[in-house]
């Protein structure tokens, strides 16, 4: 097998971005339940509910437990890692969109002044501890029924 195809063949990378894109999905229908709007771009944004860094993190790891072993090193970088991304989602980037928020309003006051600014700064980054760990129970859902659909030596 040459790499690219094992690349598209990944199971722990197609476990992966399959609850990246089942939670950017999920996000934008949330979000429409919740405004009655449409926003595409939440399709390929930061934050909202549910975390999709986490999703991502999450599956990413229960897959290479469930299939490689939950002894194993590479589980545990993956586990560790996974706590990073959801640790980082929910503080630091939250942090930092609220620093945007916060400069956001700052400049909206001096346009009114008559200076005026080119772009606004991003302000959905980060994640409330609850879209974190939703996106982490979705995670695990979806790395458990990859290997619920796609047993070892599928």
């Amino acid at each position: 097998m040459d790499a690219f195809q094992a690349f598209l063949t990944n199971r722990h990378l197609l476990t992966a971005l399959t609850a990246l894109a089942i939670a950017q999905i999920l996000k934008t229908l949330f979000n429409y339940w919740r405004t009655k709007s449409w926003e595409k771009a939440l399709l390929f944004s930061t934050g909202g509910f549910p975390s999709s860094h986490s999703a991502l993190a999450v599956s990413l790891t229960v897959s290479i437990g469930m299939y490689e072993g939950f002894d194993t090193t590479l589980f545990a970088l993956s586990a560790v890692l996974a706590l990073v991304v959801m640790h980082d989602a929910q503080g630091i980037r939250r942090a930092a969109g609220k620093h945007a928020e916060a400069l956001n309003f700052l400049f909206s006051k001096l346009e009114d002044q008559g200076i005026k600014f080119d772009q606004k700064f991003k302000e959905l980054l980060g994640h409330r501890p609850v879209e974190v760990m939703a996106g982490a129970i979705l995670g695990l859902l979806i790395g458990f029924l990859s290997f619920v659909v796609f047993p070892p030596g599928s």
